[in-house]
């Protein structure tokens, strides 16, 4: 197949599908568009009162885009992984681009936990995540979730569904659902279609940490004190 290189990855999200392989020794990547997508409603996160107090405590640090590589190696760095070199290669291009990010968790100055993503326009593919410590992975989803909320994202894609991500608010969407959502997201909706009209231009990725500033928190980048407030305030009721 066509390499993989950053204008044909935007071109796979922007059309539904993406690149996986079968391991981490493969050579061969292949594309994957399937019948029934998991995404996260940005206003379904399902935050936990046990969660809400995590994200309060100050537990954990949490960062963006800091260690954007150690995250993808490390979600790559498993028995069984989709994640072979030319994914990560195209994928670390995408991030020099600004177009992939990563959210990691730290334990001190120890990482703990992260995922990484590709945004487009108003949507965000989240494509692995990993967890060292217990609710480390929650905690980066969660702050994910607020940052697209802030920004005004409409989808965050999850691509399969797990328990995993069902028991922090996945649900379970058509092919062709997803392309409508996608499509507004894209700002190439239609009301007429059945989903929302489209609103036009990217997200707002960075809004989140002028909100954290606002709410007087020192470091935006940390996890706990004003900004794990603001966070569990963005992600609304508890459970």
């Amino acid at each position: 197949m066509t390499e993989l290189d950053p204008r044909l990855l935007l071109q796979g999200y922007a059309m539904g599908i993406f690149p996986m392989s079968d391991s981490r020794q493969a050579d061969d990547v292949f594309w994957v568009e399937p019948r029934t997508r998991a995404i996260i409603p940005i206003d379904g996160f399902h935050l936990s009162k046990s969660l809400k107090r995590t994200l309060r405590s100050g537990a954990f640090t949490v960062t963006l885009d800091k260690a954007f590589a150690e995250v993808v190696g490390t979600c790559a760095d498993r028995p069984e992984t989709w994640i072979n070199a030319d994914i990560e290669r195209a994928v670390l291009a995408l991030h020099r681009l600004g177009h992939a990010h990563s959210i990691e968790v730290w334990s001190g100055d120890d990482l703990v936990g992260g995922l990484y993503g590709v945004k487009l326009g108003r949507a965000f593919f989240g494509e692995s995540m990993f967890s060292r410590k217990t609710d480390a992975s929650k905690v980066a989803l969660a702050w994910l979730v607020a940052r697209l909320k802030a920004g005004g994202y409409s989808l965050l894609d999850c691509q399969f569904m797990t328990e995993h991500l069902a028991s922090l608010g996945a649900i379970p969407v058509s092919k062709e659902r997803y392309s409508a959502l996608l499509a507004t997201a894209l700002g190439e909706g239609d009301s007429a279609s059945g989903g929302s009209a489209a609103v036009s231009g990217p997200g707002e990725f960075w809004a989140l940490d002028a909100l954290l500033e606002e709410a007087g928190a020192a470091d935006p980048a940390g996890a706990g004190g004003p900004a794990g407030k603001v966070i569990a305030q963005l992600l609304g009721q508890t459970s």
